[in-house]
C-alpha cells in the first residue's frame, strides 16, 4: 500500500510518500480501505517528534478515517465486508488501508461523503468527552470555545449550540466571524483585538461562563480563571501557548472551580469504545437530521500531506482539513 512516511521529526517537508505492506486486522479490528483521511493538531506534533505513537500503535500518522470495511479480525461482531464507516485510530490514517479497532467504528450518518465523515472522529470524540462528560456542560449553560475556527472548535460550536448552551467563542481572523456565528455562537471575540474576558464578563452580567474550552495554556490560564463563573470549570486539552502556569489557589477555592484536562489517543479501546457508543447515542442522530455537519475547508490527496501540514500550522484555516485517499 502507498502511505506517508517520515524518516525523522522535522517539518512538512519530512512527509514523504512509501510504499509499505498492507496491515492484517488482528482480533477485535477491521481492516479499512481508506477513502479519506483528516489532518490534525497531535499529527504535526508527531511529525516534530514531541507526541510519539502509544506503544504498539503504527508509526504511521494519521488518528482518524473513512472507508470501507475489506477484511474482520477474528470475533468482530457488528461490520461486515463492504460495511461504511468512519473511524478513530491511534494512527495509521495516513495510508491507503488501516485496522481499527471494531469499537471505535461508527456509521457514516445519513447523507455524508465519505471526506466529511473522516473529519468526525477526532474532534468529536474529544469534544464529546471533554466538554459534556468532564466539563459537564448543560442544557441552559454557557461555554466560552477558545479556537472556534479551528477543527475542534467548529465542531464544539456546533455541539454545544445544538445541545442547548450559550455559546461564545474566540478566533484569530474576522474571515471566521460569520463562519462560527453561523455555526451557533452568540459572540464571535477576535482575541487580537478584543478582551475576552470583559466580552464575557458584559455578556453574563458579570456572571462567567459555566465551561471554557482552551487548548492554548499559557497566559490564557489566568484569565480563563477570571472569566469562569461560580462552580466553573476549566477543561484543557492542549497547551500551544506553554504547558507551565501560575494559579492563585484561592481564587479556585472561592469560586468552586473544577480545572480538568484530558488526552484521548493513548486511552484504552475499552474507553473509546464507550465514547463511539455515547457519540452514536446523543450526537449521531442529530447528524443524520442534518443539525450538524464538519466544515471542511480543504481537501488534498495523500501525496500532498506535506502540503496539509504546512496549512494546518499557518493557522489560515476555518474547519477541517482532510487528505483524499480514494475517489
Amino acid at each position: 500500500m502507498k502511505c506517508i512516511n517520515m524518516e525523522k521529526p522535522g517539518g512538512p517537508e519530512v512527509l514523504q510518500i512509501q510504499e509499505r505492506e498492507t496491515p492484517k486486522p488482528a482480533a477485535g479490528e477491521v481492516l479499512l480501505e481508506v477513502y479519506a483521511a483528516g489532518i490534525n493538531r497531535p499529527d504535526c506534533f508527531q511529525r516534530m517528534g514531541s507526541y510519539p505513537p502509544p506503544p504498539g500503535a503504527s508509526d504511521i500518522l494519521g488518528l482518524e478515517v473513512s472507508g470501507k470495511v475489506i477484511a474482520c479480525g477474528d470475533g468482530v461482531q457488528r461490520w461486515k465486508v463492504g460495511d461504511s464507516v468512519c473511524a478513530l485510530l491511534a494512527g495509521g490514517g495516513y495510508a491507503q488501508y488501516a485496522v481499527a479497532p471494531e469499537g471505535q467504528c461508527l456509521p457514516l450518518p445519513k447523507d455524508f461523503d465519505f471526506v466529511h465523515a473522516a473529519a468526525l472522529p477526532e474532534t468529536f470524540f474529544t469534544v464529546w468527552t471533554n466538554v459534556f462528560e468532564d466539563g459537564r456542560l448543560q442544557n441552559g449553560e454557557s461555554i466560552l470555545i477558545h479556537g472556534g475556527a479551528g477543527g475542534i472548535g467548529t465542531t464544539a460550536i456546533q455541539m454545544a449550540s445544538a445541545l442547548g448552551a450559550r455559546v461564545f467563542t474566540t478566533v484569530g481572523k474576522k474571515e471566521s466571524v460569520s463562519i462560527c456565528e453561523e455555526l451557533g455562537a452568540e459572540r464571535v471575540i477576535l482575541y487580537k483585538e478584543e478582551d475576552f474576558v470583559s466580552v464575557v464578563k458584559e455578556a453574563t452580567q458579570n456572571g462567567g461562563v459555566d465551561v471554557i474550552l482552551d487548548m492554548v495554556g499559557g497566559d490564557y490560564f489566568t484569565r480563563n480563571v477570571e472569566a469562569l463563573a461560580n462552580q466553573g470549570r476549566l477543561v484543557q486539552i492542549a497547551t500551544l501557548q506553554g504547558a507551565k502556569v501560575e494559579l492563585d489557589l484561592r481564587k479556585m477555592m472561592a469560586k468552586r472551580l473544577t480545572l480538568t484536562g484530558s488526552t484521548l489517543r493513548a486511552r484504552a479501546i475499552s474507553e473509546k469504545t464507550r465514547i463511539a457508543q455515547a457519540l452514536e447515542k446523543n450526537v449521531w442522530p442529530l447528524l443524520n437530521q442534518g443539525k450538524m455537519k464538519p466544515v471542511i475547508f480543504k481537501t488534498l490527496p495523500l501525496e500532498k500531506a506535506a502540503e496539509a501540514h504546512a496549512l494546518m500550522e499557518s493557522s489560515q484555516h476555518t474547519g477541517k482539513i482532510v487528505l483524499k485517499v480514494k475517489d
